[in-house]
C-alpha cells in the first residue's frame, strides 16, 4: 500500500507554505490552474439551480432570489473559513483532517464518512436528474436505464487519471458557464427589445406584480432555504483538490475569492432575468425552470439546447462526486478509520478501490429510479443537504478552534485569513442551525433527519469497533483525551 503521511500540529510542514505534506500522499499533481478555477466555478452551478430551483420558485415566488443571495453570503463565509485552513495546511482530506486536528479523531472519522455519504447520495440525485432530462428527447427510455448508462461512463472517466477527470470537469463547467451567460444575454434581449413570444409579457414588474415579492409569505420563503442550500453543495470541493493542485497557495485563494461574483452572476443574476421574462406562477416542481423559460420564449431548438446544458450540469456534479468519495475514503484509511485497502492507489495514481465502492453504492440511485422515479430526487437531495450541513459545520468549528490557537500563539497564522476572524464563522453556524430546524419542520424533508439518526448509530458502532481493533485509532483517541485534560 502507498504510504500516506498525515501531519499533526507541530509538524515541520505545518504552516503558511505547508504544501510539502501533500507531495508524499502519492497523488499526481495533475490539476492545473485553469482546471481548479473551472472546478470551483462549476461547483457553484448544479442541479440545485437547474432543476430544484423550479420547486423553490413555485413555493417562494420572486423572493427565492433573496433566499439564494442570503445563502450565498453564508456560503462565502464558509469558504473563506475553509480557505484560511487550506493555506495553513493544504491536504486532500481537508474537512476530515481539520476536524481530526481541532476537534479530535472521532470528529475526523465522522466528518470523513459523512462527506463520503454526501457525495454518494448527491451522485444518486444527479443520476436521477440526468435520467429525467433524457426524457425530454426520449420519453420512452426508463429512468433507471439512463441512470445506469451515465453511472458506468463516469466511473470509467474517474478510473483513468486525475488529468482526465480535470479535463472532463473543465469542459462540463465551461458548457454550464457559457450557457448561463447566454441565457442571461437572451433574457435581457427579450426584456429590452421585446422579441420572441414572451416579449409582450416580459417585464421587470413580474418580480412583484403577481402577489408581491413574498406571495406566499416570508415563512414559506424561508422554508425553501433547505433546497437552496442543496444548490451550493460542491462549492467546498475545491478544498478536496488541494493535494492534487499544481500550486495550491496561488490557485485556491483565487478560486475562493471569485465565489461572490459567481453567486451574483449564476444565481441572483440568472434568476432575476428568468423571473422577469416569465412570471413565477408558470414554474413548477420536477421541471427545469430554464428549459421552461426557453420553451415560453419560443426560440427554435433553444429549449433542447438548454436541456443539454442542464444534463451536463448533472453529469458534472456526479463526476465530481466520484472524484471526492475516493479521496475521502483514502484519507480515512490513512488514519485507520476505514479498511486499509481503500488507501491503495492504482497504477494511474487514482484511489480506484474507493471509487469503485462509491460507484457501487451510487447504483442504489438506479434502483430508486426503478422503484420510485417520481420521489427519487426529493429523497436523495434531502439527505445530501443534511450531510452538507454537517460538513460545513465542521469546517466552521475547526476554523473557530484554529483562530483561537493562533491567538494563543500555538499555531502559525495562515497567509489567507478570513475577514472578521471567527465572527462570520459563528454567524454561519447559527444560520446552519436555523436551516436544520427548517428541515425538521418540513414533513417531506424530515426523512433526512431519520436517515441521519440511523447514520449516527452506524458511525458510533463503527467507532467503538475501531477503537477496540485498531491500535492507531485507540492511540489517537487517548492522545486527544490527554490533551483535553
Amino acid at each position: 500500500m502507498t504510504s500516506v503521511r498525515v501531519d499533526r500540529p507541530g509538524d515541520d510542514a505545518v504552516g503558511n507554505g505547508a504544501a510539502s505534506n501533500t507531495s508524499e500522499e502519492g497523488y499526481e499533481r495533475g490539476l492545473g490552474s485553469r482546471q481548479v478555477q473551472m472546478i470551483a466555478i462549476g461547483g457553484a452551478i448544479g442541479v440545485g439551480l437547474f432543476m430544484k430551483a423550479g420547486a423553490n420558485i413555485a413555493k417562494a415566488g420572486p423572493s427565492i432570489i433573496l433566499m439564494y443571495a442570503l445563502a450565498g453570503v453564508v456560503i462565502f463565509f464558509i469558504m473563506r473559513a475553509l480557505g484560511e485552513l487550506l493555506l495553513y495546511r493544504p491536504v486532500t482530506g481537508s474537512f476530515s483532517e481539520y476536524a481530526r486536528e481541532f476537534l479530535g479523531p472521532f470528529f475526523g472519522y465522522v466528518t470523513g464518512w459523512t462527506y463520503w455519504l454526501l457525495w454518494v447520495v448527491t451522485g444518486m440525485a444527479e443520476l436521477t436528474a440526468a435520467a429525467i432530462y433524457i426524457h425530454y428527447w426520449f420519453p420512452d427510455i426508463p429512468q433507471w436505464v439512463s441512470a445506469l448508462v451515465f453511472l458506468v461512463v463516469l466511473f470509467g472517466v474517474n478510473l483513468i487519471s486525475v488529468k482526465i477527470f480535470g479535463e472532463v470537469e473543465f469542459w462540463f463547467s465551461m458548457v454550464k458557464v457559457t450557457a448561463i451567460i447566454g441565457m442571461i444575454v437572451i433574457g435581457l434581449g427579450v426584456l429590452t427589445l421585446g422579441f420572441s413570444q414572451a416579449g409582450d409579457t416580459a417585464s421587470v414588474s413580474n418580480l412583484w406584480s403577481h402577489g408581491g415579492v413574498f406571495p406566499s409569505g416570508i415563512g414559506d420563503s424561508l422554508m425553501t432555504l433547505q433546497g437552496v442550500m442543496f444548490a451550493y453543495i460542491a462549492v467546498e470541493l475545491v478544498g478536496v483538490t488541494a493535494g492534487e493542485s499544481e500550486n495550491p497557495e496561488k490557485t485556491l485563494p483565487k478560486a475562493i475569492n471569485t465565489l461572490p461574483w459567481r453567486i451574483l452572476l449564476f444565481y441572483v443574476g440568472a434568476l432575476l432575468v428568468l423571473l422577469s421574462v416569465v412570471k413565477w406562477t408558470e414554474f413548477s416542481a420536477g421541471e427545469s425552470p430554464f428549459v421552461h423559460a426557453f420553451s415560453v420564449i419560443g426560440i427554435p431548438f433553444a429549449a433542447g439546447i438548454v436541456n443539454f446544458v442542464v444534463l451536463t450540469a448533472a453529469l458534472s456534479s456526479c463526476n465530481s462526486g466520484m472524484y471526492s468519495t475516493g479521496r475521502m475514503l483514502r484519507d480515512l484509511a490513512a488514519n485507520g478509520e476505514a479498511p486499509q485497502v481503500f488507501g491503495k492507489l492504482s497504477g494511474r495514481k487514482t484511489p480506484a478501490i474507493g471509487i469503485t465502492l462509491s460507484v457501487a453504492l451510487m447504483g442504489i440511485g438506479v434502483v430508486l429510479n426503478y422503484l420510485v422515479p417520481e420521489k427519487a430526487f426529493e429523497y436523495v437531495t434531502s439527505v445530501a443537504t443534511a450531510a452538507g450541513i454537517w460538513s460545513w459545520s465542521m469546517i466552521l468549528i475547526s476554523h473557530i478552534r484554529y483562530r483561537s490557537a493562533v491567538r494563543a500563539g500555538r499555531l502559525p497564522a495562515s497567509s489567507f485569513p478570513a475577514p472578521g476572524g471567527a465572527v462570520f464563522s459563528w454567524v454561519a453556524l447559527v444560520f446552519l442551525l436555523f436551516v436544520t430546524c427548517l428541515v425538521a419542520y418540513d414533513k417531506d424533508a424530515r426523512v433526512s433527519l431519520y436517515v441521519g439518526a440511523g447514520w449516527a448509530v452506524c458511525l458510533a458502532i463503527g467507532w467503538a469497533v475501531l477503537k477496540s481493533r485498531s491500535p492507531q485509532v485507540a492511540a489517537a483517541a487517548r492522545e486527544r483525551d490527554q490533551v483535553a485534560k
